[in-house]
C-alpha cells in the first residue's frame, strides 16, 4: 500500500520549488532547487496520473454498483474497469519504484576512470576498447565525452585514460560500471592462438559541482612540475602540470595534459571535487548498509564484475548472471543498453524487497 501521506507531501514541495524558482533565487539556491525539481517531476508526473486513474476507477465501480445502469453502459463500465484497474497497478508499481531511497548523484554528470590491470600491453588495448564503448554508448545518449587525462600504451589503447562525461542523468545509468572487467581472447600478437585472459578496471564518480563540495583554499597544497612525456622528453619547458593535494582526506590528483598551468589547475580541482564527493557518499552508503543491512549502490571495485568472452562472442555480468551473445553489439556501445537496464532492474528489486521487509 502507498503512504498517501507521502504522495501529498511530494506533491506539496513540488509546487512550493515551483512558486520559489519562479520567484527568483541566488544562483546557489536556484541550482539547489532546479535539480530537485527535476529529480521529483517524473515522480510527480505519475503520482498524477495514479491519481487520475484512481478516478476514474471509483467512477467506473459507482456505475457498476448502480442499479439503474442500464445494460449498455454496464457494459462499457466493466471494460473500462478492467483497464483502469491495469493501469492503477502498473502506476502503482512505477509509483513505489519512484519513491525508494535516491542516490542523490544520479542527475549527476561522471567522471570515468579506465585503467589497465593484470595482462600487459592486451589489457591496454582492452582498456582503450572500454572506453571507446563507452564513448560510443554516450554519442548514442547524446552525451558528450571529454577527455581530462590519458597514458596511451606501447601498442595502442590506455594505460589510464580519465573523462568527464555530461548529459542526461550520466551517473544513473553509469554508476553500475564500475569495477574489474575482464577480456578473453586471442591477442593480434598471439601466433599460436592461445586465448590469453587480461582485465581493466573502470571507476565512474559523480561529478560535483561547487555547491556540493566545500573545498577550502588553506586545506590545499598545490605544486606545479614540468610535464613530461614517453621516453622523459619534456612536453613544455615550464612548469604547466599540476598537483593538488586535499590535506584533510590525502586525495591526491595531478594532470599535466595541457599545456596551460591554468587549464590543467581548473582539470585537476574537477577532479578533486569528484573524488571528495564519491568518497563521501561511499561513506553514507556503508553507514546506510550497516544500518539497514543492505548495500546501496556502494560498488566494490574490487571484485570481477563482467567478463568479455571474444571466441564465445559472449558478454557474462556476473553480478546479476546475465550472459548475452552480443558481445560485438556490445563492444560496439550499440548493445551496452541492455546489460544497464537489467542492473538498474535489479537494483531496484533488491531495493523494493528491502522496503517490504522493513
Amino acid at each position: 500500500m502507498l503512504a498517501r501521506q507521502k504522495l501529498n507531501s511530494l506533491l506539496d514541495r513540488f509546487a512550493e520549488l515551483e512558486h520559489q524558482m519562479s520567484a527568483g533565487a541566488d544562483p546557489a539556491q536556484y541550482v539547489r532547487m532546479s535539480r530537485e525539481y527535476s529529480g521529483l517531476e517524473p515522480l510527480v508526473l505519475k503520482i498524477r496520473e495514479l491519481v487520475k486513474a484512481e478516478e476514474d476507477l471509483a467512477g467506473a465501480e459507482a456505475l457498476l454498483s448502480d442499479p439503474e445502469t442500464d445494460s449498455e453502459m454496464r457494459e462499457l463500465a466493466e471494460m473500462e474497469r478492467d483497464d483502469l484497474a491495469g493501469q492503477v497497478e502498473n502506476l502503482t508499481q512505477d509509483v513505489r519504484i519512484g519513491l525508494l531511497p535516491k542516490d542523490k548523484a544520479d542527475a549527476n554528470d561522471a567522471i570515468l576512470e579506465v585503467r589497465a590491470g593484470t595482462g600487459g600491453d592486451e589489457a591496454a588495448l582492452f582498456a582503450g576498447d572500454l572506453f571507446r564503448m563507452y564513448q560510443r554508448y554516450a554519442e548514442l545518449r547524446g552525451w558528450k565525452v571529454e577527455i581530462l587525462s590519458a597514458s596511451e600504451g606501447e601498442v595502442g589503447g590506455y594505460k589510464e585514460v580519465i573523462a568527464s562525461v555530461s548529459g542526461e542523468n550520466v551517473f544513473a545509468r553509469l554508476k553500475f560500471e564500475s569495477g574489474v572487467h575482464r577480456v578473453q581472447r586471442v591477442p593480434a600478437t598471439e601466433s599460436g592462438g592461445r586465448i590469453h585472459t587480461s582485465a581493466a578496471t573502470v571507476a565512474v564518480l559523480p561529478q560535483a559541482e561547487e555547491v556540493d563540495v566545500d573545498i577550502q583554499d588553506s586545506d590545499l597544497r598545490i605544486d606545479t612540475f614540468r610535464a613530461s612525456g614517453a621516453g622523459g622528453q619534456h612536453v613544455n619547458t615550464t612548469d604547466s602540470a599540476v598537483r593538488i593535494t586535499h590535506m584533510p582526506t590525502g586525495i591526491v590528483v595531478a594532470v599535466q595534459d595541457e599545456r596551460s598551468q591554468h587549464k590543467n589547475k581548473a582539470r585537476a580541482m574537477q577532479l578533486l571535487r569528484a573524488r571528495i564527493f564519491d568518497e563521501e557518499r561511499e561513506r553514507a552508503a556503508s553507514e546506510r548498509t550497516e544500518a539497514r543491512r543492505l548495500q546501496v549502490g556502494s560498488g566494490d571495485r574490487s571484485e570481477r564484475i563482467r567478463t568479455y568472452n571474444f571466441p564465445q562472442g559472449r558478454v557474462t555480468d556476473h553480478r546479476i548472471n546475465l550472459t548475452l551473445y552480443k558481445l560485438d553489439q556490445i563492444i560496439a556501445g550499440e548493445g551496452l543498453d541492455e546489460i544497464v537496464e537489467a542492473l538498474i532492474l535489479d537494483h531496484q528489486a533488491t531495493l523494493l524487497a528491502s522496503e517490504e521487509a522493513v
